[in-house]
This record gives C-alpha cells, sequence and structure tokens, in this order.
C-alpha cells in the first residue's frame, strides 16, 4: 500500500472507528466482541483498501463487511451466549435509573432477535440507512429487508420492560413509512447507545 493509500485509511479508522465499534455492539451485544469485529472488518477493509475506497460509498463497503463479520461469527462459532437479566445496583437520580434500565431492557430485547433480524434493525434504525442502503449492505432483496424489520420490530415491542418514547418528526425518505416505529423504538436505539450515531 502506497503512503497517500495508508494515510486515507488511517484517517478513514480514525474518523469511523466509534460510530462502526458502536454499530457492531447492537449487533454482537458484546463491547468485546464489538471491537473484535470491528477490528476485523478494518483488517479486511485495509487489505482491499483500493477498491474500497473507490467505492461510492467506502462507508458502506465497510459496514457491509461488519456485518458479514458478524455473520461469519455465528456460523463459525455455534455457541449461544447467556445474558444475565441480574443487573448491578446503581446509584443515581430516578430518570436516569429509569434510562439505564430501559437502555438495558433494550439491549437484551436486541440480543434476543435473530442474527438478520438483528442487522436489519440495527441498520435501518440505529445507522439510520434506508430500506435500499440496509438492503445493499445484507447483500439481499428489499422485501427481506421489510419483512426482517417488521419482524423484528414486532418482537421488540412485544418485549416487557420497553416504554414507548415520544417519535420524532417525520423524514421525507422512505426512513417515514410505517416501518419507522412509530412505538418511538428508534429513539430507543439512538438512546440507547447515548445519542445521535
Amino acid at each position: 500500500m502506497h503512503a497517500e493509500e495508508e494515510a486515507d485509511f488511517q484517517a478513514f479508522t480514525r474518523t469511523r472507528w466509534t460510530h462502526l465499534v458502536r454499530t457492531a455492539y447492537l449487533l454482537t451485544g458484546d463491547w468485546h466482541h464489538a471491537e473484535d469485529l470491528t477490528q476485523t472488518a478494518l483488517a479486511k477493509a485495509y487489505r482491499s483498501w483500493r477498491r474500497v475506497s473507490k467505492a461510492d460509498s467506502p462507508d458502506a463497503y465497510v459496514r457491509r463487511m461488519l456485518v458479514t463479520c458478524n455473520s461469519d461469527r455465528f456460523r463459525k462459532r455455534r455457541v449461544a451466549e447467556r445474558l444475565t437479566e441480574v443487573l448491578p445496583d446503581v446509584t443515581a437520580a430516578d430518570d436516569a435509573v429509569d434510562q439505564i434500565d430501559q437502555r438495558r431492557s433494550l439491549l437484551a430485547a436486541l440480543a434476543a432477535l435473530p442474527t438478520r433480524q438483528r442487522a436489519v434493525v440495527v441498520l435501518r434504525y440505529w445507522d439510520d440507512r434506508t430500506e435500499a442502503e440496509t438492503a445493499q449492505a445484507l447483500g439481499c432483496s428489499l422485501g427481506t429487508v421489510k419483512s426482517q424489520a417488521s419482524k423484528g420490530l414486532a418482537k421488540l415491542r412485544a418485549r416487557s420492560g420497553l416504554v414507548a418514547v415520544p417519535a420524532g418528526p417525520a423524514a421525507p425518505d422512505d426512513r417515514s413509512v410505517p416501518g419507522r416505529i412509530s412505538a418511538g423504538t428508534d429513539d430507543l436505539i439512538t438512546t440507547a447507545m447515548g445519542g445521535t450515531p
């Protein structure tokens, strides 16, 4: 790799690292796995950076690598991980405690989704991707994205402990279609990760 390409890759990694790790965390449910997953995706991107950097959207290209690496992780490792319902004691104001409980409930609900549904929900509502962008990232059809989003959202809505958050204003593109969670789960996903992506 030439010095210019190396500098370009390092700049990309510096600016996108935090967001990629947060997305990976929503896909995996574990910060250590998220960092490993992000490093794996970036290592693959590094090996083919010339091609990645010339793509229409290097960010989308690397995000697809992230999702693919996560799917590969499940294929290679069929050991199910158990998340505990027992939470440590937290000393905070009531609102802060409620937010912490809400965040934990949402992350547990995301962790319970099947891999494909989880990837669709994370890309559509955390990463704020359109259905077409999500389909491209996952290498599937638009119909698959719609059905997986619908099933995933239904499971999240049915999960006890998730409280609706008032939904924000509708977006002018396909992000404002009924797939945008009217009960506010999209806002919950953003809130769960500490603000806007």
